[in-house]
């Protein structure tokens, strides 16, 4: 019995085989035959599969970026990572956040079908994640056993259904109809950063990132793995020449026997590559999925949209991307300048690092959420205010998880940060049973309304 339950949390927890297994659900619910259920299930996980590949070819070639950052301009700090963090506090909530993530996901189901909140969360890492952030929560609060649990799955199951809900008409803008949805925990800094492009005027009437003319000369940057390619290279190449010259010794640790130029053209190049890799997979999931989960929405989960990880939102404007990316890295730079200077002051402020990885992923999607609403102002600006907000919500939350002695790390993305404040704080003055009844009440409150408004509707149309 406990193997197969190791077997289930397993397979939970693997978010390609978790996402096919959703896919194949769907594909069986519509009675597709064999052929096309095999097929639908494995090009799926393959989509799943590359948008991760393409995701982590990124990540490495954005993290010597930032540490050649830290080298070159001599700042010491936290440096926020999600999986940092979580492989650090697994080794103490282990159990919690398993038990918290599958039962969080089936709490996410319950709301999906009895609530207006139609929304099935597929990013199984983010959850994860939450899981951990969750189960260090409910430890504060004094909670344990299965009151810690039925806790933070309820929590986790409310957040997986409310912050696409926030997302969704932004989502819409985006893309351009209503079959998708976001399912990752910076919606709190997407939604803001469409508000922000709002300011600048209807999108119809501004220029986007994606109306950028090139002169015929400079033509080939139309091509976006070029442009992208090429401006990493202006980026590392000034990083990395700081470094070389003002720290020699911790450069070379980053570098290796590389030269630094050559290091730098090879990193950008593969950054791009990175790109493209998980825009190819973006494109393979979405057209697997969408169809295969007109199944679970018609049969099990009326009206139900997948929410699906950022990187859904590249294809729609690829330029917005890279230039989110960079204006949120700068609102990152501002901020830890601030937080310096606060520190310097006297106050106790914890000191954050820009980190590359959040800055880009969250940065690039605060951008293209910007861009919808507002063009090219809305994501420049929307942009920069993300990595400005994101900062600073990391510091506020940081002393919550350093008063447990997870120190030089801590969660990155904006709905982490969110969270951990509010119920955080919501710990220091309630007890743990109270804490219990107030996400019990939450986690109802959407499928009480639902059943008293939704008959009001049905009995008005009649």
């Amino acid at each position: 019995m406990l193997g197969i339950l190791q077997f289930i949390q397993q397979v939970l927890s693997t978010p390609a085989i978790f996402v096919g297994l959703i896919a194949l659900l769907g594909l069986l619910l519509q009675r597709q035959d064999m052929q096309t259920c095999i097929k639908g299930t494995i090009k799926t996980i393959l989509g799943f599969i590359v948008l991760n590949a393409g995701a982590d070819v990124v990540q490495a070639s954005i993290i010597p970026f930032g540490n050649l950052f830290q080298a070159a301009f001599h700042v010491e700090g936290v440096v926020p990572n999600n999986e940092a963090i979580t492989s650090v506090a697994l080794n103490s909530f282990a159990v919690q956040t398993a038990s918290i993530f599958a039962l969080g996901m089936c709490a996410n189901i319950v709301l999906a079908r009895f609530s207006r909140l139609k929304y099935i969360f597929l990013t199984g890492h983010h959850a994860l994640y939450m899981s951990c952030l969750i189960s260090i929560i409910m430890s504060i609060s004094g909670l344990t056993g299965a009151k810690m649990i039925l806790a933070g799955a309820l929590l986790l199951g409310l957040l997986m259904s409310v912050f696409p809900a926030l997302m969704q008409p932004t989502i819409e803008e985006v893309t351009g109809d209503d079959s998708l949805a976001l399912g990752h925990f910076g919606s709190g800094c997407y939604w803001l950063s469409a508000q922000i492009g709002k300011l600048f005027g209807k999108k119809e009437d501004t220029t986007t990132t994606e109306d950028i003319h090139f002169p015929t000369t400079l033509s080939f940057l139309r091509e976006n793995t070029i442009s992208i390619a090429l401006a990493m290279f202006l980026c590392y190449i000034v990083v990395a020449g700081a470094a070389v010259f003002t720290a020699p010794a911790e450069a070379t640790e980053i570098l290796g026997a590389d030269n630094w130029v050559l290091f730098s053209i090879i990193k950008s190049i593969t950054f791009s590559a990175g790109i493209y890799i998980v825009l190819s997979g973006v494109r393979m999931l979405i057209n697997e999925i969408v169809p295969a989960f007109k199944g679970i929405s018609e049969k099990l989960v009326p009206n139900a949209k997948p929410a699906l990880d950022c990187p859904i939102v590249f294809p729609f404007a690829p330029n917005a991307v890279l230039i989110g990316f960079f204006c949120s890295f700068v609102g990152g730079i501002v901020s830890l300048a601030v937080l310096a200077l606060m520190g310097n002051a006297g106050l106790a402020v914890a000191i954050i690092l820009p980190g590359a990885v959040l800055h880009f992923f969250c940065g690039a999607t605060a951008g293209v959420c910007g861009n919808a609403r507002g063009g090219l102002k809305g994501c420049i600006a929307g942009a920069f205010v993300h990595g400005v907000v994101a900062t600073f919500l990391i510091a506020w939350m940081y002393p919550v998880l350093s008063s447990l002695g997870f120190a030089n790390t801590t969660f990155s993305d904006t709905d982490f940060t969110l969270v951990g404040i509010v119920f955080g704080n919501l710990t220091k003055i309630v007890s743990g049973d109270v804490l219990l009844g107030i996400i019990i009440v939450l986690f109802l409150l959407p499928i009480i309304y639902n059943l008293v408004f939704g008959k009001k509707e049905v009995k008005q149309q009649n």
